[in-house]
């Protein structure tokens, strides 16, 4: 036994040895991720305490578990729940496919050069900020905007930015607008790596474009698109409250008052510290309770291969 170990020992250290530069690439990266991402995880306990800034999170008295059941028990609780967990599974179903189905139309593209252009066109909006992006909604969505403006043809004229049912469509189709092109490169280098001889060979047999691409193609994104599909269902609860805050106003607060702007309010806003950050961390939990039970069920469907 004693010689096994020992064996083992020096073939992790060989293995150490040889590889030795790029362990030394990895050291800035750890550092900092310890940082930046486990140290602030020390702020967790403001959650736990009633913590007052001028004793500091240890001199802070305990308060055990009773700002999550203020949190649990507030009359805002399941209308914050529901307002996220729309936005976000309603984004997640309607923006999964679209850059999938871009990537396999831009895999069929013969010209490399209209394929290039294309490509540059569609991911230019990822580069837009948020804040630009909402002053467009802003500025087409207006009651005196130019979609008002076509719509006034037909004898029609919506409330876009007052009316509480509409802030949800225009979240979500603006992301998938904005982010759909950058989204489908992962697919598109995929895509890239198809074997050259089973599409000559499907030709050959006869088989059309959507024979192709259904029998070549999409077994070959399978992977991505599983992997893909956990870690944005793993963070269905992490809405960024820059774009839900921007396009909030005071006749849409019903739909677009969710957990991360409500955190930003209640924390940075209104001073509340220990609140904020246990409903951040209530947040964070459900997040990671997703991740493994999407992980679990994913990989019990596609033959235990998940995360």
């Amino acid at each position: 036994m004693n010689k096994v170990s020992v064996n083992k020992s020096d073939s992790f250290l060989q293995k150490v040895k040889k590889q030795k530069l790029l362990l030394a690439m990895l050291v800035p990266g750890l550092v900092l991720t310890f940082i930046f991402k486990y140290i602030p995880m020390y702020g967790v306990l403001i959650a736990f305490k009633d913590y007052n800034p001028l004793r500091g999170i240890l001199g802070s008295p305990w308060v055990g578990f009773s700002e999550f059941e203020k949190f649990l028990s507030s009359p805002n609780f399941m209308n914050l729940l529901m307002n996220t967990l729309k936005l976000s599974v309603y984004g997640l179903l309607l923006g999964f496919l679209p850059p999938i189905i871009l990537a396999i139309m831009l895999n069929q593209l013969l010209s490399e050069k209209a394929k290039k252009r294309i490509q540059l066109v569609l991911y230019a909006p990822n580069f837009i900020s948020v804040v630009v992006i909402v002053g467009m909604i802003f500025l087409f969505f207006s009651v005196d905007g130019p979609v008002n403006h076509i719509l006034g043809f037909f004898g029609i004229k919506a409330s876009f930015l007052t009316d509480p049912d509409w802030f949800r469509p225009l979240y979500i189709f603006s992301g998938i607008w904005q982010g759909m092109g950058w989204a489908s490169t992962l697919y598109t280098a995929t895509l890239v790596n198809v074997d050259t001889s089973l599409v000559e060979a499907a030709k050959l047999d006869g088989a059309n474009i959507f024979q192709r691409i259904w029998h070549i193609d999409i077994p070959t994104l399978k992977p991505i698109m599983v992997i893909q599909f956990i870690l944005a269902a793993g963070g269905i609860m992490s809405v960024g409250y820059e774009k839900a805050y921007l396009m909030q106003t005071s006749l849409n607060l019903t739909s677009s008052e969710i957990i991360a702007t409500y955190v930003y309010k209640v924390g940075l806003v209104s001073g509340d510290y220990s609140y904020s950050t246990a409903v951040g961390l209530f947040n964070t939990v459900i997040n990671v309770i997703l991740l493994v039970a999407v992980n679990k069920l994913v990989s019990k469907v596609n033959d235990g291969q998940g995360l």
